[in-house]
Formats: structure tokens, C-alpha cells, sequence
């Protein structure tokens, strides 16, 4: 069964950094497109960025643009989530996901079928 993890979330101050991981195993990781997507209590789930598995740019949302990037590994099947100058309105739970076809990152929650537990990330100010 393909899972994912994440790991890597925890408490910090506005203006620091965090750095997300998502630790995948299966098959055919290699042509996943990968994405983070956010959930805040009362909140639907948004994306946050995303990247094909090998090629294309990353895709992001306008509210971390600049501030956070995606990256990979696909020799770990690893994807990562880098977090600088959080903000309070950061403060989410944090998951994975990935789909197994297409090479363009697509931002629907409901366009990715494989997901993690997902991570808590909190920001106070």
C-alpha cells in the first residue's frame, strides 16, 4: 500500500523557519506529482504548493509565494517543505499528497489520492 509521512512540524515564534518532511513508499514515485496542502481549525483545506515529481515549476499559492518552497528527492522518495518568516496565519495542519498520474500540479484537494496524517505547524506571534 503506497503511504506517506510527514514529520517535522512543531511550535514556533513568527519570523522562523520550519522545515517539513514527507517520506513516501510504494511504486512509481518517480512520475508522482507532489503538493502541500493546510488545514486550519474552522477552515477548508487549501493548497499550499506543489511540484511534479520530475520536471516543471512549482506551483503556489498566492499567500506563500515567496516564502516557502517545495523541493525533492526522488532517490528517497522524500519531498520537503520548506517554511521562513512564518506568520501566525500559517498556523495549520500540515499534510502530503501526491497522485500517481499527470505531470502537472493541480491545486483541488480531491485531484490527489495518496495523503499522509499530517503535521501540526503552530505559530505564535
Amino acid at each position: 500500500q503506497v503511504q506517506l509521512v510527514e514529520s517535522g512540524g512543531g511550535s514556533v515564534q513568527a519570523g522562523d523557519s520550519l522545515r517539513l518532511s514527507c517520506a513516501a513508499s510504494g511504486s512509481n514515485f518517480h512520475r508522482y506529482t507532489m503538493a502541500w496542502f493546510r488545514q486550519a481549525p474552522g477552515k477548508e483545506r487549501e493548497f499550499v504548493i506543489g511540484i511534479s515529481w520530475a520536471g516543471g515549476s512549482p506551483n503556489y499559492a498566492d499567500s506563500v509565494k515567496g516564502r516557502f518552497t517545495i523541493s525533492r528527492d526522488n532517490a528517497e522518495n522524500m519531498v520537503y517543505l520548506q517554511m521562513n518568516s512564518l506568520k501566525p496565519e500559517d498556523t495549520a495542519v500540515y499534510y502530503c499528497a501526491g497522485k500517481s498520474l499527470g505531470s502537472i500540479v493541480t491545486t483541488p484537494a480531491n485531484t490527489y489520492f495518496y495523503w499522509g496524517q499530517g503535521t501540526q505547524v503552530t505559530v505564535s506571534s
